[in-house]
Formats: C-alpha cells, structure tokens, sequence
C-alpha cells in the first residue's frame, strides 16, 4: 500500500537544487568505462537514467586527473572525449527529471606501478601504504611511492580545480570530493602516510590543509551549495596502515569545526562497518553519526547499509538530513519507488559487480506498480 509518510520520501532543498526525496545513490564503482580512454558509455548513461527517481545520483569514484587513477575501468573526468561521455549521462539523468553530482577522486599511494607504465604512483610521504590495488592483472600490493613536492601539490590542486569545471561542462549538477579512507586525501590526514615537515604534514592543521585548498579550487567553479565532501573516518581495514589513531578524533573536529564555515551542499558521512569496541574511535562506538552532527553545522548525509526503516529513523531522530544507499541500488533502479510502496529488494549479483557488461548493470527488473497498490514484479533480473 502507498504510503508518503516517510521522512525518506520528503522533498528536500539544497541551496537552489530541490530533491524530490531524500533518498540519495551513493558511489558505486562498477567497472564499466571498458576502454583505453576511461570514457563514460551509452551504458553508463542507460544504467544511471534507470536510478534517476534518487533524490540525487552520486557518480561513481571519478578520476580527476591520469596520476589518480588507481582501479581498472573506472571513468575519469580529465580529458576532452571523457567529459563528452559524461555530457551523454548527465543528460540521461536530466531527461528523468534527476539530478547527478561527479565524485571526484585521487587514490594516491594505493595505486600501482601498473596504471603509469611502470613510474611509481604519488603520495605525501614515500611510505608504502600496505594496501592493495586492483589492476588489469588483478590485485596486487602496493609500493612505496613518490613524495609529493610542493610543485606537484599545487598541480593536484589546481587539477582538481580544472575537474570541477569539466565536470560543470559535462552538465554535473554539482561535485563531491571523494575523501574516503584509503585515498590521497586520507592519506594525507594520517599521521602512519604523512610525515612531511612542510605546510602540509606534521600539525593537524597542517596534513588538513590540503582539504581546505581542494575545497577552496572547487569553489572558484561552483558555488559551494553545489560542493561536498566524503569522508569514511574509521575504517579498519581494507586501508593498511591508515587506520584510526589517538588523533583521528581530534583531527576531525578540527575539519568539521573549519567544514561549517564552508556552506557545502552536504558533509558526507560513512559509518564504520566494524565494532569500534578496543580501538582508538571506541568513543564513537555508540554515538557515531551524532558525533558528527554535533560538530558540524550544516547538511549531514548519512552511509552506513540503512534500509528503509533505518533510514527513516535517522531523519526523523534528526541526526542526518540525507541518506544515502549504495549496495541496494545495483538491483533497485527503483529503490525510492520500492520504499514508497514498501515493497521488497531484489538481491544482487556480487559476481558482476566488476565484469565490464550489461549484465547485473543495466538488466534488474523494475517492480510492477499496480492503481490499486502495488506488487512486486519479479525480484530479480530481466
């Protein structure tokens, strides 16, 4: 039965851009841009036209400039023929009446000498990550990498400058830094990746700074209520040596303090997917996303597996204004719909996640919605 009551389902104002609900697609890296240039596809286009009902699209992990690139297939959004591939998604999405931001990402140290025809990936420091990095012949670990200078910094930054305003030209409605562990951002901020004893490392303040100047070149393009940031505080694994220490706390309340001068679009939030019980972040265990919101003034968007009515509860509670899902949209091209009619998620493939074609990409099933209610219409694929 139809019911709107949902605080999922609200209509929701962002600076001049209104959701039609609050239920935003977080990025999913799927692998599909299978050809020499990273240039978005028709595919593409196709698969986020399907998911365009979303409160708001959020693109993929997007590489902003060809040192960033760290997993095989992804898109970028540095060269002339990419942006002209995303010009064809964004239109996709705008033609359904939804709206799209690029994810702009940097992976740092955690690449592999595999994606530069052998030259080492960059880093702030020269410290081996101890991660892995999926390449065209598969994972394989990480290396100790080339320090960053100060030059190459400022070229970043200015890239990452030049990728907002390719990401506008491509239609965009806006932009999200993708800060998340693991990549260059994060790897900046930990103290275990960056020892430099130049502006950028050794104070909080200091390895911090390059989130400020990323955030202060974006915002030369775009108005900052069209400008996020996404940050995963306290992984655990997957992220080597990155992970949470005595200053990981502190560190964020420093950038959280300085993110609510910014006026962003929202702050973007993704809990931890382990007990935090024995760790240095124990103190969040039970508090995370209202630590948050207690440290940040403007928009909070929420990312932690919620389903409907997790979700729910957390916009009601207040302590989040968005949320966002990500596994449930590879097989629910119509998740807002879905949970509108409270109908049941199909369950996806996790073998396609990555394998380059149409299928588990653009081949789930929408439910079939009926006048007199709705029922399901196959839970599966096509």
């Amino acid at each position: 039965m139809k019911n709107t009551a949902q605080p999922l389902l609200e209509e929701y104002q962002i600076g001049d851009l209104k959701l039609k609900n609050r239920v935003v697609m977080a990025s999913l890296t799927r692998g599909r841009a299978t050809n020499a240039g990273l240039v978005p596809t028709p595919l593409m286009a196709e698969y986020y036209a399907q998911r365009a009902s979303a409160g708001l699209i959020l693109s993929e992990g997007t590489w902003m400039n060809a040192q960033s690139i760290g997993f095989t297939n992804v898109p970028g959004i540095y060269t002339k023929e990419q942006v002209e591939g995303w010009k064809l998604v964004t239109k996709a999405v705008h033609d359904k009446a939804g709206l799209i931001f690029s994810q702009l990402g940097h992976i740092g140290s955690a690449s592999h000498p595999d994606f530069f025809n052998g030259e080492l990936p960059v880093g702030p420091s020269a410290i081996n990550p101890q991660t892995r990095s999926f390449t065209p012949e598969g994972f394989k670990d990480s290396l100790t990498p080339r320090e960053l200078s100060i030059a190459d910094i400022k070229r970043t930054i200015e890239d990452y400058r030049q990728a907002a305003q390719n990401a506008k030209d491509a239609g965009f409605d806006g932009v999200e830094v993708h800060a998340i562990a693991g990549m260059l951002i994060p790897q900046f901020l930990s103290a275990a990746t960056n020892q430099r004893t130049d502006e950028y490392g050794g104070s909080i303040e200091k390895r911090a700074r390059i989130v400020f100047d990323i955030l202060d070149a974006i915002t030369e393009v775009w108005d900052s209520s069209r400008v996020a940031i996404k940050f995963m505080p306290v992984a655990l694994s997957s992220v080597g040596i990155m992970t949470p220490d005595e200053e990981t706390i502190p560190t964020f309340q420093y950038i959280l303090k300085k993110l609510s001068g910014y006026n962003l679009a929202f702050l973007h939030i993704a809990g931890p997917a382990e007990d935090l019980t024995g760790t240095a972040v124990e103190a969040l265990q039970d508090n995370y996303f209202s630590h948050f919101r207690r440290n940040y003034s403007g928009r909070l968007m929420a990312n932690l597996g919620f389903t409907q009515e997790s979700g729910n509860a957390i916009l009601k509670e207040g302590t989040a204004d968005l949320v966002s899902f990500g596994a449930a949209f590879i097989a629910n091209p119509d998740l807002a719909e879905r949970f509108e009619h409270h109908l049941p998620l199909s369950e996806s493939d996790r073998d396609t996640y990555y394998a380059g074609g149409e299928k588990g990409y653009t081949d789930y099933s929408r439910a079939v919605y009926a006048d007199a209610g709705a029922q399901a219409g196959g839970t599966g694929q096509e």
